[in-house]
């Protein structure tokens, strides 16, 4: 099991990567997740911003490394 210490020496690259493995372990059945209402919120106002033209999109690898720069 992994220790808060051993978190702690992780390098942020690594801790991305613990969590994308993490991530894609537990979506594999989505039908265990259920969805809270905040969520289905902000993807009305998603959808209602990009159908006005003031939402920018990329495809989640440009995500994930513009978030890397970032952080």
């Amino acid at each position: 099991m992994i220790r808060s210490l051993q978190i702690a020496q992780m390098t942020r690259e690594e801790k991305l990567q613990v969590m994308e493995a993490l991530w894609a372990d537990l979506s594999q059945n989505d039908t265990d997740l259920e969805s809270p209402a905040w969520h289905a919120r902000e993807l009305r106002e998603t959808e209602a911003r990009a159908s006005t033209g003031q939402e920018n999109s990329m495809d989640w690898e440009t995500a994930k490394q513009e978030l890397r720069k970032r952080f």
